[in-house]
């Protein structure tokens, strides 16, 4: 017998209790209810499909809609898609070229050097680099402008552009920098005559708002493989190169050469020195003599800056003032030699020598700084210097870069006493008509027509008619480089005023020009 015998009944036989009679009366509850449910559907579907047959006009613009909508949502899905790859597109494309120009950026520069270093191994080939840098764009950026600056930077870029093949990559490295990859060149010649189609090209004038601004540029050139075989010495070799370039008088191009590497630690050494040197003091001055040719007396001087280097020994301004444009540190520059000059006129007249002028050159830079006659006014204040004793020496290209703001500014320093000469006359492009309104006291004749003129009918016949012109709009002539006798007598008898150069006496510290003051007679070579 098993265990559910114990109780003499099976568990079947249980009376149901009061819980589960509740449950089995809800459950048969829930079953009515489902089926009257069901049947209440099948009635409704039947009255559904009673209405559809009755109304087939309604249901077709039911579906019609419901196609349309779909058919919208299809599209507006499609256009979403189309957005985003559009943005990705975009985003990508910022993030490889330059925001500015829309060149090539660094990033991309370098992917495509990748491969053409890459491929010119495997084949065999070379290919050129080309690193350069935009001659004193800083002077226009900061005279006229970031907004015209980059309208600049816009029409250089595509002029660069159009020099180049498809297949060559010009990029923007940041600021007034750029690099050429010229894909696959047979010889390094290709590289120079693309290096000299882009200094044609940019030489031409830039017509930006009411400018017509002058640019040129400075280019460095590496050639794969002998000049590097990665990217990133390549480009190192031609900003080499570049700075070689701009050493040697800028708008021109070089080839790297191995012995350049010196060249260009010495530059970044100078750069270094050249901030601390206004600090240390290790600036100075020398002046040489301005000579009346008709009585050989003494009448002014040219301070002309000299460093000297802690290292390096005295540096003439050839070997450090063209980093200083480049680098911005012309500006304090300029203005403590501005100083010290007129310091040291103001010390030779209280030591009862003879007054003479003192000539400052003033760079384009400075001409353009918006506090340039506030600081004339000051310095003249402070050292107790009469104006009439200052002049300022610019050069033709500084102030026919923008005329009509020149003018106003020479006006300005005219009314105030002070002297204006035109340096380096014969050089630029003055414009006659701007000559004749600009209140200039001086036309000072370029060394390079003096140095030949004996020799050469045609300099000599610049000169005479510099002399002339200079006669007839009553302004004195005086001529740099005069290092003869001979050139010497030809100036005295083409009436010119006044004289410079070796022949008359060498720059000289303060002490030997008072020397020299104090004689009266000029010290001949």
């Amino acid at each position: 017998m098993n265990k559910n015998d114990n109780n003499g009944v099976s568990e079947a036989s249980v009376p149901l209790s009061r819980e589960k009679l509740a449950t089995a009366h809800k459950n048969a509850a829930d079953l009515h209810e489902d089926s009257a449910n069901q049947a209440g559907s099948r009635e409704r579907r039947i009255r559904v499909v009673e209405t559809t047959q009755a109304a087939p006009d309604e249901h077709m613009i039911m579906l019609q809609q419901a196609n349309a909508h779909l058919v919208i949502a299809t599209i507006e899905a499609q256009k979403l898609a189309e957005q985003v790859q559009i943005a990705k597109d975009q985003l990508d494309h910022l993030a490889h070229h330059d925001a500015l120009t829309d060149l090539p950026n660094r990033i991309l520069l370098n992917d495509r050097l990748a491969q053409s270093i890459a491929l010119a191994h495997r084949q065999g080939k070379q290919f050129a680099v080309m690193f350069m840098d935009l001659d004193r764009f800083k002077h226009i950026n900061d005279s006229l402008g970031h907004e015209v600056g980059d309208q600049l930077l816009l029409s250089v870029a595509q002029r660069m552009v159009s020099c180049v093949r498809h297949s060559d990559t010009i990029s923007r490295q940041g600021g007034d920098e750029f690099v050429l990859l010229l894909h696959s060149i047979e010889h390094a010649e290709d590289a120079a005559l693309s290096a000299q189609k882009m200094l044609t090209a940019l030489a031409l004038p830039h017509s930006i708002g009411q400018h017509d601004l002058h640019i040129s540029v400075s280019i460095g050139i590496s050639i794969y493989p002998d000049d590097g075989r990665d990217a990133e010495t390549l480009i190192k070799s031609a900003d080499t190169a570049m700075y070689y370039a701009k050493e040697n008088g800028r708008n021109n191009y070089r080839f790297f050469e191995q012995n350049m590497n010196a060249l260009a630690a010495e530059l970044q050494a100078i750069e270094a020195n050249l901030r601390r040197a206004l600090e240390r003091q290790e600036f100075v001055l020398y002046y040489q003599p301005k000579i009346n040719l008709h009585n050989s007396a003494i009448v002014g001087v040219e301070a002309l800056i000299r460093w000297q280097h802690p290292e390096l020994g005295l540096l003439l301004p050839e070997q450090f003032v063209f980093i200083a444009e480049d680098c911005g540190l012309i500006l304090p520059m300029g203005r403590w030699v501005l100083r010290e000059a007129c310091l040291q006129a103001r010390i030779w007249q209280q030591a009862g020598l003879p007054p003479i002028t003192i000539a400052v050159n003033i760079s384009a830079l400075e001409f353009r700084d918006n506090k340039f006659l506030e600081n004339i006014r000051a310095t003249l204040e402070d050292t107790c210097l009469e104006p009439r004793y200052l002049q300022l020496e610019l050069t033709e290209s500084v102030l026919m870069r923008d005329a009509d703001s020149a003018n106003s500014v020479l006006h300005a320093l005219a009314d105030l006493g002070v002297k204006l000469a035109i340096d380096d006359f014969g050089t630029g492009y003055s414009s006659l008509i701007y000559l004749r309104r600009f209140p200039i006291d001086t036309l000072k004749i370029d060394q390079s027509f003096v140095n030949q003129m004996i020799s050469n009918p045609e300099d000599a016949s610049i000169i005479s008619a510099v002399i002339s012109m200079g006669k007839s709009l009553k302004k004195q002539v005086i001529a740099e480089g005069v290092e003869t006798s001979e050139q010497s007598a030809f100036l005295q008898a083409q009436h010119c005023d006044e004289g410079q150069g070796y022949y008359f006496g060498r720059p000289m510290v303060a002490e030997a020009l008072a020397a020299l003051l104090q004689t009266g007679v000029p010290l001949l070579f």
